[in-house]
């Protein structure tokens, strides 16, 4: 069996951190689009902020692609802009 330098070691050690704090800004992310789905319109507007909140911390620390961001932005403000021209 070969020897496993310590350099080894501790980056495996950082990868598994990192990706345990990538998985959750993820989850954070997705909880708050589940949230918004099931919400009454007047929710909805609050939890857009949270999504917005969340997908661009997640951004910022590089879990996600910026335009995959923009995407996700894009996708859920049409929603509640669907859902408020159907509502009048």
């Amino acid at each position: 069996m070969p020897k496993v330098k310590l350099s080894v070691k501790k980056r495996e050690r950082q990868n598994i951190k990192r990706r345990l704090r990538n998985l959750w800004y993820k989850k954070r992310i997705k909880d708050a689009i589940k949230r918004f789905l099931k919400a009454s319109f007047e929710q909805r507007k609050e939890i857009l902020r949270e999504i917005y909140e969340y997908v661009d911390k997640a951004i910022k620390r590089g879990v996600i692609h910026k335009n995959k961001g923009a995407r996700i932005k894009s996708k859920y403000a049409k929603l509640c802009l669907e859902k408020q021209s159907k509502g009048k």
